[in-house]
């Protein structure tokens, strides 16, 4: 299930590579499952911190296997609508924005 419109990349083969801009993100698990939507003001440096920290310990986080991101200047309220159109459409957040 694609929530935005970009392409799927594999996680650990381009996430260091984004621009250092601001979007939001949706995270997948092995199946394409969304597991987390979230947003940054720089996507390069939030993308860095999880791989250098291995996401602070999320294990829920840990499973991400692909993502798709949006630059945007919109980021706060575009993750809010994206949060609010996947609980319409599956009753329920995705997994790690539920914890």
């Amino acid at each position: 299930m694609n929530l935005l419109e970009d392409k799927m990349h594999m996680w650990i083969d381009s996430a260091r590579y984004v621009k250092a801009i601001p979007g939001i993100y949706v995270l997948y698990n092995r199946k394409s499952e969304p597991i987390y939507i979230g947003e940054s003001d720089n996507l390069q440096k939030q993308f860095a911190d999880y791989l250098d920290k291995d996401f602070d310990g999320d294990e829920c986080k840990q499973k991400t296997h692909s993502y798709q991101r949006r630059f945007t200047d919109n980021q706060k309220e575009e993750k809010e609508n994206l949060l609010e159109q996947f609980r319409e459409e599956n009753g329920k957040l995705p997994d790690c924005n539920s914890e």
